[in-house]
């Protein structure tokens, strides 16, 4: 990893602190970050604390942005089989700002509308830099997140939100095909520390392969 290096920090309106502390010792900056300043040790560690549905799934441990997003990716695997592992990348890491400002229900982004999504968008745009991703995914690639995102929501609203199979496909369209593999391996919710260890592994043999 890069070499930590203090960066003079933004400050939001009336003069608020703007950036978040990690525990690498990075300080991210929310308005303005630097790819400089992002560590995969931080996003993985923050994604397997953040719960998925706000925490109203069942199981002993939260669903973890950490595990929808390996999810998310197992997904788009069984859809495009010999996807470049670049894209496979670009798509374990469609939800990583939601390591700093949270999971928020869709319900809720659209109440606030565009400042929230300005914010992830910058934030995304860093961490492509960071791991040496185009800024912004071809729209192509964009698609195929949007649909296995989509896929992956569906089968976590039935089996761990409570969702009938009727109310789960007029929000989030027709259920996925999955093998008893995946139920096993990406359906039951996983203790923070295995969800933290598995998308940093997962992470590394994509951006090393």
């Amino acid at each position: 990893m890069s070499e930590k290096t203090p960066r003079t920090q933004s400050r939001g309106r009336a003069g608020a602190r703007a950036w978040q502390r990690m525990l690498s010792g990075r300080r991210l900056d929310l308005l303005d970050p630097s790819p400089l300043d992002i560590e995969i040790e931080d996003i993985a560690h923050g994604l397997a604390r953040v719960a998925r549905w706000n925490g109203q799934t069942s199981g002993a441990h939260i669903y973890s942005v950490a595990q929808h997003c390996l999810l998310v990716e197992a997904l788009a695997r069984a859809r495009v089989p010999r996807l470049d592992r670049r894209l496979r990348l670009a798509v374990l890491l469609h939800d990583a700002p939601e390591y700093v400002i949270g999971d928020m229900i869709s319900p809720f982004k659209a109440v606030i509308g565009d400042a929230y999504k300005a914010v992830e968008r910058r934030l995304l745009t860093a961490i492509h830099l960071r791991f040496g991703l185009p800024a912004q995914s071809a729209p192509d690639v964009a698609l195929l997140i949007k649909a296995a995102d989509r896929q992956a929501a569906y089968l976590e609203a039935t089996w761990l939100a409570g969702f009938a199979a009727a109310e789960a496909r007029r929000f989030f369209g027709r259920p996925p095909k999955f093998s008893a593999a995946l139920e096993r391996d990406y359906l039951k919710p996983w203790p923070a520390e295995a969800a933290q260890t598995r998308f940093a592994e997962r992470f590394i043999k994509l951006l090393g392969e």
